[in-house]
C-alpha cells in the first residue's frame, strides 16, 4: 500500500512476505512414471546393467522415480543405433525434411510446456517461475531456431561445403536439465548429425519426458539416443571409438578429464565449463537497475549457473549504497518451496551440493570476510541455502577466486577502470562478465579488454538461440548458440 509522508512524496511499504498466501502450481499437468528406462533406438529398454537408481525432490526428499543405469555394453547398443541412423537415414534425409522433425519436437515442447515446467521444478528444485518463464520457452526457442538453419547451411557458410561429424556424445549438467538438451541436441540434428544424449544422474526426468516427445514426433530410430547413468556411463560416452563428436558442460575438473581421454584421437569437443563471472557496477551506473541485475545474476537461480555474477565489483563512491540496497532486498526474497509461484530461491539441487556451498561459507568467514545472511523463514525440510553476501573480501580468498555453485556473492571496491579490469580478470575463468554503466564508450572499453566469453552490458544473464554462449581460459573453449553452434558440427570443405 502507499503512506503519505509529511514532505508530500509518496512512500511505499510493502505488507510482509510473510502475508503472502501460497501460490502453489498444480502437480496434476505432470506425469511422472514410477520407473524410466533407456531410450535407445527409438523405444524405452531395460538397462543390461539391470540396473536403477533413484531421482529425488531435493525440496522436499521424496523419492520421484527410479532411474535406469546404464553400463559399457548400453552405451554400445546406444552408440551402435545411432551410427546406423546415421549411414542408412538421417545424412541421406533431404535437409528440408529434417527441417520438420526439428520444427516438430520444438512446437510439442510448447504444447506440453506446463508439464515440462512441473517436473524441471520437482526434479532439481529452481522456482516454477523460473522454469515456466525461461527454462522451457527457451528450449522450445532453440529447437525453432535451428530448424531454420537444417536447410540453410550453404548460406550458413557460404562457398563451403559442409557435411556433418557423424555420431555425437553429448553430456549435460543438473543446473537446466532440459535447456542444455536442447542447446546439444538441436544443431547436432540440424546439421545431420546423430546423437547419443547423458542427462545428469540428479536430473533425468526431463531428458527423458523429451525422449517420449521425440518418440511421439516420429523421429527415424537411432536418430536420438538418450541414456541415463552416473559418471561411468559419461566416460564409457566419451571413450567410446565410434563417437565423432563430445559435446560436454560441466565443471572444470571433468573437462579436463574429458580433453585428456580424447587428446590423439580425431574426436571433436566442445566444452563449456566453470565460471566466476566479474558484475562489475560503476557509479554512473542506474543503481537499483544493477541491484535487480545482481540478485537476478546470483539468487534468483540459487546460484546454480555457470555464469553466475558471483563476483561483485562496485566503484568506492557508490559502494556503500550499493552494498545497503543490496541488503535490502535480499531481505524480501522468499527461499522456499519451489513449487510456490511466490517463490524466488528454491531448492539446491543435491545434499552433496549444499555441502560444497556450506563449506565455502565457512571458509569466507574464516579467510576475515564480512558474512551477511537474510533473516527469511527457512524450510524445515529439503536441500536450501540462505542467499548469502560477502565484504571485506580479498582478491585472494578462496570466495573470490573459485566456483561455488550457490547463492553466494562476493564484493570488492575499485576505484579506476585499469584497476577493476585487472580484478575482473585476475581468476582462472572467463565464461561472463557483467557491465553496468551510463557511458557507452566505457562499456566499450572494458568489453574490448575483458576476458570472458559472454559480456553483458547494463543487464544480466540475458539469452537467446540467435547468440552464441562459451568462454576463455579454465571456462572451456568452442561455443554453442547461434551460427557459432552449427559450426561444432560440421566439417567444412
Amino acid at each position: 500500500m502507499a503512506k503519505l509522508v509529511k514532505n508530500n512524496t509518496i512512500k511505499l511499504k510493502f505488507d510482509s512476505v510473510k502475508n503472502f498466501a501460497p501460490a502453489p502450481e498444480s502437480k496434476k499437468a505432470a506425469k511422472i512414471d514410477p520407473q524410466y528406462d533407456l531410450f535407445i533406438n527409438g523405444k524405452f529398454e531395460r538397462p543390461m546393467s539391470k540396473k536403477y537408481f533413484s531421482t529425488i525432490n531435493p525440496a522436499t526428499e521424496e523419492k520421484l522415480s527410479m532411474i535406469a543405469e546404464a553400463n559399457t555394453a548400453d552405451v554400445n547398443k546406444a552408440v551402435k543405433a545411432a551410427r546406423t541412423a546415421y549411414d542408412k537415414t538421417w545424412k541421406k534425409m533431404p535437409t528440408a525434411e529434417r527441417a520438420k522433425y526439428i520444427y516438430r519436437i520444438a512446437r510439442m515442447i510448447q504444447e506440453r510446456a506446463r508439464e515440462f515446467a512441473i517436473i524441471e521444478t520437482l526434479d532439481g528444485g529452481k522456482p516454477i517461475r523460473e522454469s515456466r518463464d525461461f527454462d522451457v520457452p527457451t528450449a522450445a526457442n532453440h529447437f525453432f531456431y535451428y530448424a531454420g538453419w537444417a536447410d540453410k547451411l550453404e548460406y550458413a557458410f557460404p562457398n563451403r561445403k559442409t557435411t556433418p561429424l557423424g555420431v555425437a556424445g553429448q553430456i549435460i549438467p543438473w543446473n537446466f536439465p532440459l535447456l542444455m538438451a536442447a542447446w546439444k541436441i538441436a544443431p547436432a540434428l540440424a546439421c545431420g548429425n546423430t546423437v547419443v544424449l547423458k542427462p545428469a544422474e540428479n536430473t533425468s526426468l526431463t531428458a527423458l519426458k523429451l525422449a517420449e516427445i521425440i518418440q511421439e514426433a516420429d523421429v527415424p530410430p537411432g536418430v536420438v539416443n538418450i541414456i541415463t547413468g552416473a559418471g561411468v556411463t559419461g566416460a564409457a560416452i566419451v571413450n567410446h571409438a565410434d563417437i565423432n563428436k563430445i559435446a560436454f558442460t560441466g565443471s572444470t575438473d571433468v573437462g579436463k578429464i574429458i580433453q585428456r581421454a580424447i587428446a590423439g584421437t580425431n574426436k571433436k569437443a566442445t566444452l563449456e565449463l566453470g565460471g566466476k563471472a566479474a558484475n562489475i557496477i560503476f557509479e554512473d551506473a542506474p543503481l537499483d537497475q544493477a541491484v535487480e541485475g545482481v540478485i537476478n545474476g546470483i539468487f534468483f537461480n540459487q546460484g546454480h549457473v555457470c555464469c553466475a555474477g558471483s563476483r561483485l565489483y562496485v566503484q568506492e563512491s557508490v559502494f556503500n549504497e550499493v552494498v545497503r540496497k543490496l541488503k535490502d532486498r535480499l531481505e524480501t526474497l522468499i527461499v522456499g518451496d519451489p513449487m510456490d509461484k511466490n517463490t524466488d530461491i528454491g531448492a539446491i539441487n543435491s545434499k552433496a551440493q549444499l555441502d560444497i556451498i556450506n563449506k565455502y561459507i565457512k571458509i569466507g568467514q574464516q579467510e576475515g570476510a564480512e558474512m551477511y545472511q537474510s533473516s527469511c523463514a527457512m524450510p524445515k525440510k529439503g536441500f536450501y541455502c540462505r542467499p548469502t553476501l560477502f565484504t571485506n573480501v580479498a582478491q585472494s580468498n578462496r570466495i573470490a577466486q573459485e566456483e561455488i555453485f550457490g547463492p553466494v556473492l562476493a564484493i570488492q571496491s575499485f576505484r579506476t577502470d585499469d584497476e577493476v579490469i585487472e580484478k575482473a580478470n585476475n581468476t582462472a575463468y572467463g565464461l561472463s562478465a557483467g557491465v553496468w554503466s551510463d557511458k557507452g564508450s566505457k562499456i566499450f572499453n572494458l568489453t574490448s579488454k575483458l576476458r570472458a566469453g559472454v559480456i553483458w552490458a547494463n543487464t544480466f544473464n540475458k539469452f537467446d538461440p540467435t547468440s552464441p554462449f562459451g568462454g576463455y581460459k579454465e571456462s572451456g573453449y568452442g561455443r554453442e548458440g547461434g551460427l557459432h553452434g552449427l559450426s561444432a558440427y560440421i566439417n567444412l570443405v
